[in-house]
């Protein structure tokens, strides 16, 4: 089979296998290139198969030389159809972590359920005995509650009023303006539910009663702030609330853990290319400018050291410090104020003629591509491949 990308209005329905274990490879080389982590040694990561979940299931991994579980929920290959991407990067870590000897295993199923908690801990207690990081950094669009066996769907809206600004198709490159009315009560609720602290805490609570975690355990979940162009469509619309309700359980969660000697916090990542914020309005365009000015400044950073320098410098280092409101920053190169107020006054200059030349919408466009596998120098992406990629999963 010969791949290439396909859409679905701005998901990448195809992956490449090969493509998505050379991106694998290339920051497992990273993490290997630099310093070890002195940290975690049996790592646990509920959502482990993209973005910063892989990324921290590679640091832990090949940096401080973890025993890792990574919990994904991906569509397998067969000979016909393909896998996403998802399934070829967990299979292309699990690969390159037996090749070096490092204990690895995917369980790959709904993390929200009750019978993939009960799994994961049947699994920790044979193989590993207990954990002493456990990472959470699940996005996605729907959950289905293991009690009520109710289902909510999230979304992504501003709250109060419509919100308008400008977007940009990063197909095309054409700017034009937006309107996203304004979430009911209803919404709002529905993604707390679907993106809030709600499963972290159900995880930690199951991990703690089975006897699982070490002493001195630590626990993280990813989060994200942004900018004043984004704040009415995520940090003051339905998201926001629902990383609120995040911070919240890691207070919570926070006090719990200390009676081990334990910790739980919320980390504030950058914005980066993902899936799921090529979908927010506004936000691919804000991230194409972003990457221009913070290469500009010679301060940008990728998932895969962003992760690195959060596990390297501040939880498991010596810049360990927390914001106001006890969170970890690893936004604060993004959220600089020499940054934002250059983000501020070119945002109002863009057009569809400019674009190109104002922001890095080209760059953009390239690392949504490699997301998938797809656009990675060295890979033959006119040869005829098989797109099954078998592992094996528990």
């Amino acid at each position: 089979m010969i791949i290439k990308p396909k859409f679905k209005d701005f998901i990448c329905v195809t992956a490449h296998p090969e493509g998505c274990a050379a991106n694998v490879r290339e920051q497992i080389d990273y993490i290997k290139a630099n310093k070890q982590i002195e940290g975690p040694k049996k790592v646990l990561v509920i959502g482990s198969s993209t973005g910063y979940g892989l990324a921290s299931r590679i640091a832990t991994a090949f940096g401080a030389g973890a025993s890792t579980i990574g919990v994904a929920f991906e569509r397998p290959s067969t000979d016909k159809k393909l896998g996403t991407a998802g399934w070829y990067n967990s299979a292309a870590f699990e690969r390159f972590a037996k090749e070096e000897g490092l204990y690895s295993k995917t369980v790959n199923g709904d993390a929200f359920s009750k019978e993939i908690k009960d799994k994961v801990i049947k699994l920790i207690k044979e193989d590993l005995g207990k954990v002493d990081l456990v990472v959470y950094s699940i996005a996605s669009p729907r959950r289905t509650d293991p009690i009520s066996g109710e289902t909510y769907r999230s979304t992504l809206k501003p709250i109060g009023e419509a919100y308008k600004n400008k977007a940009v198709d990063f197909h095309t490159y054409k700017i034009s303006d937006v309107e996203i009315e304004a979430a009911t009560e209803e919404e709002v609720k529905a993604t707390v539910k679907v993106m809030g602290g709600e499963d972290w805490r159900l995880w930690i609570d199951a991990l703690l009663e089975a006897k699982v975690l070490e002493e001195g355990a630590t626990t993280v979940a990813y989060s994200y702030i942004g900018s004043e162009i984004t704040y009415p469509i995520y940090w003051n619309g339905t998201i926001g609330k629902a990383k609120e309700h995040l911070e919240n359980t890691a207070i919570a969660l926070n006090k719990k853990l200390k009676a081990m000697n334990g910790r739980a916090y919320v980390t504030v990542n950058k914005a980066l290319v993902t899936q799921s914020s090529s979908a927010i309005p506004v936000v691919p365009l804000y991230m194409a400018l972003l990457d221009k000015v913070m290469n500009e400044k010679n301060i940008n950073e990728g998932c895969i050291e962003q992760i690195y320098r959060l596990f390297k410098t501040q939880l498991f280092g010596s810049e360990f410090k927390l914001d106001s409101r006890d969170r970890l920053r690893v936004d604060d190169f993004e959220m600089r104020e020499d940054v934002q107020n250059e983000i501020l006054n070119l945002w109002e200059t863009i057009n569809s003629e400019n674009v190109t030349e104002v922001t890095n919408i080209e760059k953009y466009r390239r690392d949504f591509f490699k997301l998938f596998g797809f656009g990675i120098e060295g890979i033959d992406y006119e040869k005829d491949i098989s797109p099954n990629v078998e592992f094996e999963t528990y």
